[in-house]
């Protein structure tokens, strides 16, 4: 499996990073990207990722800037220090949205309701 972050505090990206490495250490981490432009540039050449951690506020605008940007279509687990977004993270995609600081509990929830999504619809499309 294929993750991309989306997280401006790099302190937190590499503790979410050991988190992931640490519940499944088969993922690969494709990358952290910091910014809106950043994401925007990424999606714009490559899409090979099966799942995404985003923040929503980044260092230069909202992550919901990004999908005016670039269409995405890999699901996206929110992390974030804000509760006021989650109706419009549902809209984009949301299939968690996990309030920080957050740990290996949660993250492993999220992680497991990913598989499960996707053995769903694994099962689904092949019946």
């Amino acid at each position: 499996m294929n993750i991309i972050i989306i997280e401006d505090e790099l302190r937190t990206a590499r503790a979410l990073v050991a988190i992931i490495k640490e519940i499944q250490p088969d993922i690969q981490i494709r990358g952290i990207l910091s910014s809106v432009q950043a994401a925007v540039d990424y999606f714009s050449k490559d899409t090979d990722v099966d799942l995404i951690f985003m923040d929503i506020l980044l260092s230069d605008g909202h992550s919901f800037d990004i999908f005016e940007e670039v269409s995405i279509q890999q699901p996206i687990i929110f992390c974030t220090a804000y509760n006021d977004y989650m109706t419009e993270a549902f809209k984009v995609n949301g299939i968690d949205y996990i309030l920080k600081p957050f740990n290996n509990e949660v993250i492993s929830h999220a992680l497991d309701k990913w598989q499960k999504l996707q053995q769903h619809f694994i099962s689904t499309n092949s019946a």
